[in-house]
């Protein structure tokens, strides 16, 4: 029987073989996006956190202000981000996906879902219940860990 350490090892193997299959189909809109890493990351950022300070998206990325705004003029001029005043502090920058922003992040994550919901449909009833029982029970353990640091 293996042991613990090669079942995870097995495991995060066959994720990175998925996240491959994944970024490689042809439907996937992230291969036909023109953003670097760090613009993605702004943008899945301020999609989940809404409108966020400039202050707070460097604190979240760990990287300098002059890094963030960087990164917010190419999105913005791409159409992707706008900024706006703080209405508590006028001295605060707001910056906050626009709708084509939106749609963009949207397009994304939607696509990513139709290829997990193709690949469960081909699973059996009896699979998809053991996969839900362990994915749940994944989810618990992250909350935990989540929750302590």
């Amino acid at each position: 029987m293996e042991d613990k350490e090669q079942l995870i090892a097995s495991i995060t193997a066959t994720q990175r073989s998925l996240g491959r299959v994944f970024g490689a189909a042809r439907a996937n809109p992230l291969m036909s996006l023109n953003l670097t890493m760090r613009q993605l990351k702004v943008l899945l950022t301020l999609a989940r956190r809404g409108p966020t300070a400039g202050q707070e998206l460097t604190a979240e990325m760990g990287v300098s202000l002059a890094t963030v705004t960087g990164i917010v003029d190419r999105l913005a001029a791409q159409g992707l981000v706008s900024r706006r005043e703080d209405p508590s502090d006028r001295r605060v920058r707001l910056l906050e996906l626009t709708a084509e922003g939106h749609k963009l992040v949207g397009s994304v994550v939607d696509a990513g879902s139709a290829q997990y919901r193709r690949l469960l449909s081909r699973l059996e009833v009896d699979e998809l219940r053991l996969l839900d029982s362990l994915i749940r029970r994944m989810a618990e353990i992250a909350d935990e860990e989540f929750r302590e640091s």
